[in-house]
């Protein structure tokens, strides 16, 4: 019963006292906002790198090869810091929007292998068809190859974007806007550690487990459309 009554209290000062539960909410929204955006960036900045990295002019490649080895080989929380500290230092800009610049420069590596894998994955076959059919290189990459290396790509893409909504959590670093954040707050007031980390563990794993049921299900109705 103890133990019973020891939980309730430690829920109550968490989420009831004060309208607590608001801060949980705001760092979940925080969370996917950063996320969903960062992959945005990533994919831009991804799909400009790995055709840099396809491609016959060497300073592209270099300059592609170059990025995507320096952002893969340091820690997503030190890019973090050097971005706001260092690059972001003098620029009056709201900490979330560092987040998504940070994480979309870290995603961008990653996700131009992803979609380098993408491409290379299509038959040369196919390229080889687009050319006899009378289609220029670029065509052939726009409407052969592309839309069949999409339907590779889409699941380590979903895969990505969940990557990153654990990632975020470094953002604690310079602002506490995310759950991390929320859970800090929380046990600044209570002295309470267990609760709320505990809570926001439960949470992320709640998010995730709905992403990647929305994932699944996106993927084996791409399958089905495969079949049909």
């Amino acid at each position: 019963m103890n133990f019973i009554t020891e939980l309730g209290n430690s829920l109550y000062s968490t989420f009831v006292l004060d309208n607590r539960w608001q801060w949980f909410l705001s760092g979940l929204g925080y969370t996917l906002l950063i996320s969903f955006f960062a992959v945005l960036v990533g994919l831009v900045i991804g799909v400009v790198m790995a055709f840099g990295r396809l491609s016959k002019n060497k300073l592209f490649r270099g300059i592609s090869g170059l990025y995507i080895d320096i952002i893969r080989g340091t820690p997503t929380m030190v890019q973090l810091l050097i971005i706001y500290f260092i690059i972001f230092a003098n620029v009056n800009i709201d900490r979330w929007m560092v987040g998504v610049i940070a994480f979309g420069i870290n995603s961008g590596a990653y996700i131009a292998e992803i979609v380098r894998g993408g491409i290379l994955s299509i038959d040369q076959g196919q390229t080889e068809a687009g050319r006899s059919l009378g289609l220029t290189q670029r065509q052939t990459m726009t409407y052969i190859i592309i839309p069949q290396a999409v339907k590779n790509i889409l699941p380590a893409l979903g895969n990505e974007f969940i990557v990153l909504i654990k990632e975020t959590a470094v953002i604690g670093m310079i602002a506490n806007i995310d759950l991390v954040g929320a859970a800090r707050k929380v046990q600044s007031l209570t002295y309470d550690y267990v609760v709320p980390m505990l809570s926001i563990a439960l949470i992320y794993y709640v998010v995730i487990k709905i992403v990647s049921i929305l994932l699944k299900a996106f993927e084996n109705k791409l399958r089905k459309s495969d079949i049909r």
